[in-house]
């Protein structure tokens, strides 16, 4: 029986299971689902875009140095991507064909329909790009009354024997969220280490040259140069992240500072969600280095919490309740994104400022997007289909298992709570309080939109206890008061 590999453009791992597998033919594949989808379309941002093309025509040298016969098949608008390639498997004679778990629900629905169709066998592997199998998820989620993700990190933490000693937490705490949140000085602001870019590579050049042709009218700046496309660029970026801004990683992790994405993050999910790097690479290196290099325990416990926590969470979480999720709308909303949400020009310092740099870069931080982008959807009532569109149209590292249940559960609390206790928003505050925007017009709506909202939905809000301070406000607050806050949010939504 002739058999073929299927490779994405999210699996391009360095130790990916069919270099073993020399006699196999393997396709790579530009799937419409990465591209731009008829059924489900999406305007990807040009990073996004240059990051794929640019890193399979690599991987497609590189799995040609290992021995391997490569065919790729490329994103052509208004042709199905997977009916062409079942055409070619059924004209090559394949019978059984072999593929990493997508970790992508319509993606495995879609190969499973067409591999029935076609009467091949489809043999599913584990995928590198995650820790935890599936089923070692399921089997920790089946004896659970809850699924929290402090819950999930501490078993995960004891299961992988990572900072524990007898059973119990390194330095006495399972985390030290509560002291990485902290804003970086004034005084500090000029020691941020400078971004080191990928060096331009000709699949970079290449890559570029396309989206010029292809996707000119996609968001985003498609010209710059900014993340690695080859395994060892990538972990030359992870080596930089360890030696320029990994000490101070932890304290300022939630910091926020106007015109600047970077800070002492990481950025690796670009890379990581791809395979260009893999958590166990990722891991393993840090704890190499945070022992070599006297790294304080904050620094190295809230990077890994991201890793091997969150990130694994969000993958177990999509896997059981991602369909459950993005067909929930808990609270309503129905408002649509206006055109000054993929603009930066809304008119609030803070979104605009982060859209802006969005637009350069398809990056910002965890805070900027659950509290900054999140918090402010939230508080226009945006629909979270819309939402979620809009965060996968914009970032560089979106895809499906990510962005379902950060949209739809952690940012949007559509889902009506499955794995948070509260929405997720605030007072404008909250975003002075961890940078150095100033107070002004756009505070002031962000405020009238927050009371607004908490007005609005009071009678549920009260059922809450950790929400019973603002409702209780709310039954004090002067009508005058009210009728002000309600008079300048609903003007700002109108005028959307």
């Amino acid at each position: 029986m002739h058999s073929a590999w299927i490779i994405f453009p999210q699996q391009l791992f360095a130790a990916h299971p069919c270099i073993k597998d020399e006699h196999k033919q393997v396709y790579l594949v530009e799937d419409d689902l990465f591209f731009g989808d008829s059924i489900y379309p999406q305007r990807f941002h040009q990073q996004k875009l240059q990051l794929h093309i640019a890193s399979m025509a690599y991987y497609e040298d590189y799995l040609r140095s290992k021995g391997l016969s490569c065919l790729s098949l490329k994103y052509h608008e208004g042709s199905a991507s997977q009916t062409r390639l079942f055409t070619l498997l059924i004209d090559h004679g394949v019978r059984h064909i072999h593929t990493l778990d997508p970790v992508d629900y319509l993606l495995k629905k879609r190969l499973e329909t067409n591999a029935y169709r076609a009467d091949l066998q489809i043999t599913w592997h584990k995928t590198p790009g995650f820790l935890n199998t599936q089923r070692q998820n399921s089997a920790y989620r089946e004896h659970k009354n809850r699924w929290y993700m402090a819950d999930f990190y501490q078993f995960q933490r004891k299961r992988m024997n990572i900072l524990v000693e007898n059973d119990q937490p390194v330095g006495g705490r399972w985390s030290y969220d509560h002291e990485n949140r902290k804003k970086i000085p004034k005084r500090d602001l000029d020691k941020i280490p400078t971004m080191e870019f990928a060096s331009k590579t000709s699949y970079h050049v290449a890559a570029i040259a396309r989206l010029q042709k292809q996707f000119s009218h996609h968001p985003g700046n498609g010209q710059k140069i900014i993340y690695p496309v080859t395994h060892q660029d990538a972990q030359q970026w992870l080596d930089s992240f360890f030696e320029q801004r990994f000490r101070q990683f932890g304290p300022y992790e939630d910091a926020i500072v106007e015109g600047q994405s970077w800070l002492y993050h990481s950025i690796l999910t670009p890379m990581l969600n791809i395979g260009l790097l893999t958590p166990k690479q990722v891991i393993s290196h840090a704890l190499r280095y945070a022992k070599q290099h006297d790294i304080s325990l904050a620094s190295v416990e809230g990077f890994i919490r991201q890793i091997i926590g969150w990130r694994e969470f969000m993958r177990a979480t999509y896997n059981d309740l991602g369909v459950s999720m993005r067909t929930a709308n808990h609270w309503q909303h129905n408002r649509t994104i206006s055109a000054s949400f993929y603009r930066g020009d809304t008119g609030i310092d803070p979104v605009d400022d982060t859209i802006k740099r969005i637009l350069q870069t398809g990056y910002c931080h965890h805070i900027e997007r659950l509290m900054v982008l999140g918090g402010f959807f939230f508080l226009c009532e945006f629909e979270p289909n819309e939402i979620y569109r809009w965060f996968m149209d914009m970032f560089v590292d979106s895809y499906d298992w990510v962005m379902v249940p950060n949209v739809y559960a952690m940012s949007q609390h559509a889902d009506g709570g499955q794995i948070t206790t509260k929405p997720y928003f605030c007072g404008s505050n909250y975003i002075i309080k961890m940078s150095y925007y100033e107070k002004g017009p756009w505070s002031d709506i962000w405020d009238a939109l927050y009371w607004r909202w908490i007005i609005k939905n009071h009678t549920e809000l009260r059922k809450n206890h950790r929400w019973a301070m603002m409702c209780s406000q709310v039954d004090k607050m002067a009508e005058s008061k009210k009728q002000g806050y309600l008079k300048t949010a609903n003007q700002f939504l109108s005028d959307l």
